[in-house]
C-alpha cells in the first residue's frame, strides 16, 4: 500500500476521531453550571413539605402552588443552563444528625429542597461556618465533583437574622453605631469572609455572588411605621457598613460579585420620600399582573402574608441575578422575559416536576 492509499485508508478514521470530539466539546458546553446557595429563609425553597405543610404552613397560602421561591423560580426560569441539583429530601434527621453534629462532621438539616441549596430558614450568619455548618456541608459535596464546579457558583445571601430584622432596626435607628448591632454586622462580614476564602482554597474556580443586606423598613409590614429622615439615615448607614464590605470584596477579586439587594428593591417598586414617607410604586408584569409594595398571598403583592417575599419579587430577583452572572461573569445565560415571568406566575405545577 503506497503512502497515498494509506492517508486515504485513516481519512475516515480521523473523521471519526474529528466528530467524537466535536460532539463531547457541544455535550461539556450544554452541561448547566451548578448553582449552590447558602442562607436563610429567603433562599429556603417554599416547596419544602418537611418544613411547611398543612394549610397553614404552606407559604403562599391559597396561592400557594404558584408561589415560587427565587431557587425554585430560577429552576423552572433557566434549569437548562443552571443546575441546583435535584430535588429530593436531602440531610440527616433528627438523632442522625444531632450525633454527626456531636462527631464533629458537617451536618446538614434534612429539608426537601433541591440538592445544592443549603439555605435553612432562620438560619444566621454563623450558621455559615459554625451551627449548621452550611458552607463546610457545600464544600464536602463540592469535593465529590470537583470538576463540575469549575464554572460553577455559589450564592451567599444571609444577615437578616442577625441585623435586619425589626428590632435591630430600630436600635439602629436611635443609634447607627448601636453597639450589639454593630457586633452583629461585623460577625457577618466576618463569617462571610471566612465562607469566602474556606470555598476557594477547596475550589478557586468556583464564582461567588454576595447578597447585600436588605433595608426591612421599606418591606409591607413595615410601612406604617413612621421613620423619621434622621432614622432613616442612620438605618442607611448601618446597613452601608455591612454591604460597602462585601462591595471591597467583589472588587478585590473577580472571582467575586456582588448584588445590591437595596439598589434593586428601589429600582422596581421605589423607596420612601425624603421626609420618610412611603412612596412606592407598582410594579407590572406582563399585561393583567400589577404588583403593589403590600402584604398578602395573592400575586398582587410584594410580601405574602407571613412576611417573606411573594412570588412577583422572587421571580424579579430570579430574573436580576441571571443578568448579573451574564454581566459580571460573562455566563451566557439567556436574559429572562417578562413574558416568561409572567407565565410561570399563572403555571400550576410540583416542584419536582419540569
Amino acid at each position: 500500500m503506497d503512502d497515498r492509499t494509506r492517508r486515504t485508508a485513516r481519512l475516515p478514521a480521523l473523521l471519526l476521531v474529528t466528530l467524537l470530539s466535536g460532539l463531547a466539546a457541544v455535550s461539556a458546553q450544554a452541561a448547566p453550571a451548578r448553582l449552590a446557595v447558602v442562607g436563610d429563609s429567603d433562599s429556603h425553597a417554599y416547596h419544602d413539605r418537611m418544613h411547611f405543610s398543612g394549610d397553614d404552613g404552606k407559604r403562599g397560602g391559597d396561592f400557594h402552588a404558584t408561589t415560587w421561591q427565587w431557587t425554585e423560580a430560577l429552576h423552572r426560569l433557566r434549569g437548562q443552563a443552571l443546575d441546583l441539583g435535584a430535588w429530593d429530601r436531602h440531610g440527616l434527621p433528627g438523632t442522625l444528625g444531632r450525633a454527626a453534629e456531636w462527631a464533629g462532621l458537617p451536618v446538614r438539616p434534612a429539608k426537601e429542597d433541591f440538592e445544592y441549596n443549603f439555605a435553612m430558614s432562620g438560619a444566621r450568619c454563623e450558621s455559615l461556618m459554625g451551627g449548621e455548618r452550611q458552607v463546610p456541608g457545600l464544600i464536602d459535596l463540592m469535593d465529590q465533583a470537583p470538576g463540575r464546579w469549575r464554572g460553577g457558583y455559589v450564592v451567599v445571601r444571609i444577615g437578616v437574622n442577625s441585623f435586619g430584622q425589626a428590632e435591630h432596626l430600630q436600635r439602629l435607628a436611635a443609634d447607627r453605631d448601636d453597639a450589639e448591632v454593630s457586633a452583629g454586622i461585623q460577625g457577618c462580614v466576618a463569617a462571610v469572609r471566612e465562607a469566602v476564602a474556606a470555598i476557594h482554597r477547596s475550589h478557586p474556580a468556583t464564582r461567588i455572588v454576595l447578597v447585600g443586606i436588605f433595608d426591612n423598613s421599606n418591606v409591607a409590614g413595615q410601612l406604617e411605621t413612621a421613620w423619621t429622615p434622621r432614622q432613616l439615615a442612620n438605618i442607611a448607614a448601618a446597613l452601608d457598613r455591612y454591604d460597602d464590605a462585601l462591595r471591597a470584596m467583589a472588587q478585590a477579586d473577580r472571582r467575586i460579585a456582588f448584588f445590591d439587594d437595596r439598589a434593586w428593591f428601589a429600582a422596581h417598586w421605589g423607596t420612601r420620600t425624603a421626609s420618610g414617607q412611603p412612596a412606592y410604586r407598582d410594579v407590572r408584569i406582563g399585561k393583567a399582573l400589577r404588583v403593589r409594595n403590600a402584604q398578602g398571598d395573592a400575586p398582587t403583592n410584594a410580601v405574602l402574608a407571613d412576611g417573606h417575599a411573594g412570588a412577583a419579587w422572587n421571580l424579579l430577583w430570579a430574573q436580576a441575578l441571571v443578568a448579573l452572572l451574564d454581566r459580571e461573569f460573562d455566563a451566557g445565560i439567556a436574559p429572562v422575559s417578562e413574558s416568561e415571568l409572567a407565565a410561570l406566575i399563572g403555571r400550576r405545577a410540583s416542584p419536582a416536576e419540569d
